[in-house]
């Protein structure tokens, strides 16, 4: 990357740094059980809920619960379950086509980050009708309040709960973009083991690793605070000792509650620190080839960490020992390798592969979309521009 450009970058992300005391987040409030969904709803005087979600969510029956809670206190609930991986803008423009033709006061978002995704930007066009979705790209685009919004993750992984952004393909040009937004956060979010017992092996890993993927970024960032240290460390601490066992038996439910948790805090964590080059390298295949977001967190993760190189040693280090993957007396060069080591360890006890889809020819467009994506919003270690990105997609293809 040359000079100029690293000077821009830095200082733009200096400037949200000096700036994070002043912003705006907010964490949702936790409930746990769907009668407490039910009995907020009640409260606000809400009489009809959109509930947002997937296909499969809805065939296992995961839904249920909440819907037979909401209507049990008199009020109606009408479900939009086209959302698909990677949520489109054809998604979004159904969800709130439905929630405007069927009266809908509230919204009810249940599922993995793709339903989420989708919930907060139909809730962003609710509030700003005036507003296509191709405006709202970027950072603070949209400004207001969403109506009630209550988050049910049934994955332990994606966190987007607690964000204040939303991940949406243009279905057309297949380009992916992200709002961000501080009104996109969820007010609410019902966090019970019972919506993630169900998940399947592969899912259970990796929206798992795609929570330490969280934790990792914004922990090794320069936008970190006290605050998202500690939640970045407690989340790789609890993911460390409960993914595989979630991953192995299903119906742990202590394994469960605690992978919620660290979901939980690993979200919290990069809504103020942000990601890194993880993020933008899976966000442009998601677009590209529909790869899922956390298969490509978990493959991708450990060759950014070795790209870094000595600029992300001294942290990775410090985050290896204090979760406990390395010995508190182990030196930084020594610790640093043993947590990019873990990880690929992980990978590989749960059958996550090494290497994902990429065509050569569409690395340089694909690294494009990366450095457009992060630089200068996310606070890296190391920058890195589209020519050097290209090494690392090179790196993780078949």
């Amino acid at each position: 990357m040359n000079v100029l450009k690293k000077i821009y970058c830095r200082v733009f992300q200096a400037a949200f740094r000096i700036a994070l005391p002043l912003l705006p987040y907010r964490r949702p409030k936790l409930l746990h059980a769907a009668e407490e969904v039910a009995a907020l709803l009640k409260d606000k005087g809400k009489k009809h809920a959109m509930m947002v979600t997937d296909a499969g969510v809805y065939s296992l029956g995961l839904c249920n619960g909440v819907i037979s809670a909401v209507e049990s206190v008199g009020a109606k609930v009408t479900v939009y379950s086209g959302t698909v991986a990677n949520p489109t803008t054809a998604n979004v423009e159904e969800a709130v086509r439905l929630y405007r033709d069927s009266g809908c006061d509230c919204i009810i978002a249940v599922g993995g980050g793709s339903a989420m995704d989708c919930a907060k930007a139909a809730g962003a066009r609710i509030i700003k009708p005036e507003k296509p979705l191709s405006r709202m790209r970027g950072v603070l685009k949209v400004f207001g309040r969403l109506p009630l919004f209550i988050a049910v993750p049934t994955t332990a992984g994606t966190g987007s709960e607690t964000t204040i952004a939303a991940v949406i393909t243009d279905d057309k040009t297949r380009d992916k973009f992200t709002i961000i937004s501080f009104c996109l956060a969820p007010g609410y979010a019902l966090i019970d083991p019972s919506m993630t017992t169900g998940l399947p092996p592969a899912l259970t890993a990796t929206t798992g690793m795609d929570a330490l993927t969280h934790a990792v970024e914004a922990y090794i960032g320069r936008s970190t605070t006290r605050v998202t240290r500690r939640l970045a460390v407690k989340a790789v601490s609890i993911i460390r000792a409960n993914l595989y066992t979630a991953y192995t038996n299903g119906q742990n439910r202590h394994a469960r509650r605690r992978m919620q948790f660290a979901a939980y805090c690993a979200g919290l964590a990069f809504t103020i620190s942000y990601v890194g080059y993880v993020h933008a390298v899976a966000h442009s295949l998601g677009g590209k080839y529909n790869t899922p977001h956390g298969l490509a967190n978990a493959v991708i993760l450990p060759y950014v960490l070795k790209s870094y190189g000595s600029a992300a040693t001294k942290k990775l280090a410090k985050l290896s020992r204090a979760s406990g993957v390395s010995d508190v007396t182990a030196d930084d060069k020594t610790a640093a390798e043993q947590f990019i080591a873990f990880v690929e360890e992980l990978n590989a006890k749960m059958n996550i592969p090494q290497k994902l889809k990429v065509e050569e020819a569409d690395i340089p467009e694909l690294a494009l979309h990366a450095d457009r994506e992060a630089n200068p919003l996310y606070p890296v270690p190391k920058l890195m521009d589209a020519r050097e990105l290209e090494d690392i997609y090179r790196a993780i293809k078949e």
